[in-house]
């Protein structure tokens, strides 16, 4: 029998021609693929068997409601072998890698490619000579953190073949506050709500970055793309993590950035010849931030009953503002960048600016329907310069169908925004892909290695101070 539910406030926008949003996660894989044993493992997982991926999208044409409708899955229409991807120009020596081939085929995706509406949401891509699989999830399906948490219900422990992957855990450090110190942090915590609150808003009307090397805006999304990974070990984030008080792996990251940012631009100030940028510099970012109770990915033995499923299924996240300073002077100490990103990021924890951009995008989804909630979205978008997110992987290796799993790496569609990073870590290390405009930012893999030299000159620096 077939099953109709309507859609969530947020599956809607994402649904919308003008903000529809695909996540591509492309898992490589150690050996050979063979198409049909791919097939076998999905027909068996419990992707099929979750509604959301055997549920057509339809319309209602009377009220233009959406609802999805349950139905059955024909694999042979949702998994399809690529071959023959163009592999450079042999002439000139330009043979591409099989991770820059990958990469050029995902950068086309996020471009103008959305998902049929006539069969569920969702596409395999089945890169055969590189032994690589790319899932394209609709992201009216669910957020990041949603996908990924069932990609890797289909996956095993490379090392005990009959356990699904253990996940990180989020475990609160809990701390004894007095009154005096709960009163002034509640009251801290609602002045900087207010603040972030009113500076969302002012992104909503006019207030827009200043005008940058990496400055997007309207149309841009619709522009050519070029993907490049940046790759970090994990152990080097923790290192530096370490040498900062109370830091996190977020903090090292948005301090990575913040660097890697400053040494890009700087290069081609150097180059233009122009002037100096201003000390003062801010450029602005949006980061998801996910919003269930328990953070990371949903641990893999809840996620198989179907009574945990619904509880923090789908798109459950909220947007912050994230100020950055390339040029702020940080003397001869590079954890000075993580200093300056933990300092901003405490106070966006402490308010609760992602638990109400998240509210106020669903009340506007309600009142307003998705249109007009997708342009005051986008307004946001067009007036920052990238986005950035994070999603903590399985910690050891993992196979998919007895096959090792060597990397996992995601994207999305494009952006009004000129450079757009998605970060995984899996396995001891992380890699984070840079999705950029071409004609704005034509040398991402130069980007990449900035980011790469940023996290090693202040894993240098914290070795020095663990011996000093």
């Amino acid at each position: 029998m077939n099953k109709e539910e309507p859609l969530t406030p947020f599956g809607r926008m994402f649904s919308q021609e003008e903000g529809n949003q695909v996540i591509n996660c492309a898992m490589n894989l150690k050996n050979p693929i063979h198409l049909e044993s791919v097939k076998a493992e999905f027909k068996n997982s419990i992707l099929i068997k979750h509604p959301r991926f055997r549920s057509v999208l339809v319309r209602n044409t009377n009220n233009g409601r959406e609802y999805w409708k349950r139905g059955d899955v024909d694999l042979d229409k949702h998994i399809f072998l690529i071959q023959d991807i163009d592999h450079g120009d042999s002439s000139t020596s330009s043979i591409l890698s099989n991770d820059e081939i990958v990469n050029g085929y995902l950068a086309d995706l996020t471009v103008s490619s959305p998902l049929s509406i006539d069969k569920p949401l969702w596409e395999l891509h089945v890169l055969k000579d590189q032994n690589c699989l790319v899932l394209r999830v609709n992201h009216a399906l669910g957020d990041g953190v949603s996908i990924m948490s069932l990609i890797l219900t289909m996956c095993r422990k490379v090392d005990q073949p009959d356990e699904l992957p253990s996940i990180p855990k989020h475990n609160p450090k809990s701390s004894r506050i007095n009154m005096c110190e709960m009163i002034w942090r509640f009251v801290l915590k609602i002045w900087l709500t207010i603040v972030y609150l009113m500076g969302f808003s002012l992104r909503c009307l006019f207030m827009k970055d200043a005008k940058s090397k990496i400055s997007g805006g309207h149309g841009v999304e619709l522009w050519p793309r070029k993907l490049a990974t940046a790759t970090f070990k994990l152990d080097d984030m923790k290192s530096v993590k370490n040498a900062v008080l109370n830091a996190t792996i977020n903090d090292v990251l948005i301090g990575v950035v913040t660097s890697g940012l400053s040494r890009y631009l700087d290069y081609h100030r150097t180059s233009n010849s122009s002037n100096s940028p201003k000390q003062g510099l801010q450029i602005s970012g949006m980061a998801m931030v996910n919003l269930r109770e328990q953070r990371g990915l949903q641990d893999m033995a809840n996620l198989v009953k179907s009574s945990s499923v619904t509880s923090w299924w789908g798109n459950i996240f909220g947007y912050i503002l994230l100020p950055i300073y390339p040029h702020k002077s940080v003397g001869n100490n590079p954890l000075r960048y993580v200093m300056n990103a933990k300092e901003i990021l405490d106070k966006k924890k402490l308010s609760y600016e992602a638990h109400l951009t998240y509210a106020i995008t669903k009340s506007a989804m309600s009142l307003l329907g998705p249109k007009v909630s997708y342009l005051l979205t986008n307004r946001v978008v067009c007036n920052t310069s990238f986005t950035i997110t994070n999603v903590g992987g399985p910690q050891e290796e993992v196979m998919f169908g007895g096959n090792p799993v060597t990397s996992l790496r995601a994207t999305s569609s494009s952006l009004p925004h000129a450079l757009t990073m998605h970060m995984i870590s899996y396995a001891g290390k992380a890699e984070m892909q840079i999705l950029v405009a071409k004609d704005i930012i034509p040398d991402p893999q130069f980007l990449a290695k900035c980011f790469e030299d940023a996290l090693l000159e202040m894993k240098e620096a914290s070795t020095a101070s663990v011996k000093a």
